[in-house]
């Protein structure tokens, strides 16, 4: 019975914020156009514009997971506040941005990454 109760929680949840990130990322853009720039296509992403396509995604989640009607077992209230974590995480990566700006220019390699030949 338990088994049973956990599983439609996390299918929402991962449905969510899976299915409101798919909408953002896959939208078209016009050739040439200026994704995540001020003014351009996404021009609410402004510099991070991943970043801030996640969060709307998280936020939606977020109002999804408040307006559920069950509570799973306990499952919905610990997915709403993992998406609050992240929502927080996204935050703090932001701040993190403002304060390394040299490492978010254009053409800067991302830390980790691979190197392009």
């Amino acid at each position: 019975m338990r088994r049973e109760t956990w599983l439609p929680a996390v299918a929402l949840a991962s449905g969510l914020v899976l299915g409101a990130g798919a909408v953002a990322f896959t939208a078209d853009t016009q050739p040439g156009g200026t994704y995540g720039q001020p003014g351009g296509a996404y021009g609410r992403g402004g510099k991070h514009p991943h970043i801030a396509a996640a969060n709307r995604a998280l936020t939606h989640a977020e109002g999804q997971l408040e307006r559920a009607a069950h509570h799973y077992g306990g499952h919905r209230a610990k997915a709403l506040e993992l998406v609050k974590q992240a929502e927080s995480e996204l935050r703090q990566a932001l701040v993190y941005a403002d304060a390394h700006p040299d490492e978010f220019k254009q053409g800067a390699a991302a830390p980790g990454a691979p190197a392009h030949k």
